[in-house]
């Protein structure tokens, strides 16, 4: 392997890995294929002062000029939020990326990958992909369940985008062997709604038991990383038959544009904010948030240990 090669590590995050202090990756899909220029920039800085507020150090990764980036500077923030020609990079698309010098905004998927190969454990995000609905025609099924299978990192999010078949989405994670566990609540959270129906089977009353969970975990070197399902607050949270019924409608949407792969989950995104008035987009930035701050919290808890 010739990893670094291709890995810049900022020095104040390689610095911090090696000392074994708490540092949280954050993905850049969201700024570049998530949220509009120049909210897109607010949130990085917000979600980065979060993480530091809580005692961590935040670790935006992306791929620029045959780089594997963690951490950004200004310059290259400023790159990924204005998006220009900032492709969405998943595992199969990286080495095509670093090879032909284009620049990648990455998914969970390889955020995750970047993650571990600079030694950092924990990462926050808005929710992971997994199983679209209708998958047993389309075989739609996120490259992030693989990479949460096999690569040890704990992914912070709201659950599984709502878009999605959840009950497959955690079917397809069992049998791959991941954790699926709740942050104080007994259900997988849907993103926008903080319940889906789908019971889990472990509820963490606070972020130390997850640490705990975590470290025993990759102390019996058992491969792969986990899901930690952190609810939306409830101030934010929408109505679970609302959002559904706007769901449906938005995928019959792509279904009569034929939209699907990479292009899916953007559009419905989109269109779900157009429908919601703009509210889905408020509930978004404040789940992200919220995420960014609990995975703060376990990385330090991680790190006492």
């Amino acid at each position: 392997m010739n990893i670094e090669k291709y890995l810049s590590v900022t020095p104040e995050i390689a610095e911090a890995v090696a000392a074994g202090k708490p540092v949280v990756a954050l993905e850049s899909t969201i700024l570049s294929h998530g949220m509009p220029y120049p909210q897109n920039v607010e949130f990085a800085h917000k979600v980065e002062e979060i993480v530091r507020a809580e005692g961590a150090i935040p670790a935006t990764t992306a791929i620029i000029g045959g780089k594997l980036k963690v951490g950004l500077t200004a310059e290259e923030l400023e790159i990924m939020c204005k998006a220009d020609g900032v492709g969405k990079v998943s595992r199969r698309d990286v080495a095509v990326y670093l090879a032909t010098n284009q620049t990648g905004a990455t998914t969970v998927a390889t955020t995750m990958m970047i993650a571990a190969m600079a030694g950092i454990r924990f990462f926050a995000t808005g929710g992971i992909g997994g199983v679209h609905r209708g998958a047993e025609k389309t075989m739609d099924i996120s490259a992030d369940l693989q990479e949460l299978a096999n690569t040890p990192v704990c992914v912070i999010c709201a659950g599984a985008k709502s878009l999605l078949d959840l009950g497959l989405t955690l079917e397809y994670l069992e049998t791959q062997g991941v954790p699926v566990l709740g942050l104080r609540t007994d259900e997988l959270p849907a993103f926008y709604c903080r319940t889906s129906g789908f019971k889990l089977d472990y509820n963490c009353p606070d972020e130390e038991t997850v640490a705990k969970i975590m470290k025993t975990k990759w102390d019996l070197g058992l491969k792969g990383g986990s899901v930690v399902g952190n609810p939306i607050p409830e101030e934010y949270a929408l109505d679970h038959d609302e959002m559904e019924a706007v769901i449906s409608k938005a995928i019959d949407e792509a279904n009569e544009q034929h939209i699907h792969g990479k292009a899916l989950t953007p559009f419905l995104l989109a269109h779900i904010k157009d429908m919601t008035n703009g509210v889905s987009f408020a509930s978004n930035l404040q789940l992200a948030y919220n995420n960014a701050r609990a995975a703060s919290k376990i990385a330090v808890a991680y790190s006492r240990l």
